[in-house]
């Protein structure tokens, strides 16, 4: 169940209530017996696989940290 939150048109009070999808959303502030309003929040999304940014979801490629030549500096008697 998600939380909705409202704000008082009246006396600017912002509330939250556990709600279930199917409920009546809230009409009568608490505090002061003014309309509530519902406000919209904000949801944090990801999308992940291909066809999005190229930043977005992706792997360190290897090819970078082994582009560099190797050099050894071993002596050898």
């Amino acid at each position: 169940m998600p939380f909705y939150r409202y704000q008082c048109e009246d006396c600017g009070e912002e509330i939250e209530a556990f709600q279930k999808m199917s409920d009546e959303p809230l009409t009568i502030c608490p505090a002061c017996g003014g309309h509530l309003k519902k406000l919209v929040n904000n949801v944090g999304v990801v999308f992940k696989g291909g066809g999005y940014y190229s930043t977005d979801s992706k792997k360190p490629s290897a090819s970078k940290s082994s582009s560099k030549p190797s050099t050894s500096t071993s002596k050898s008697e």
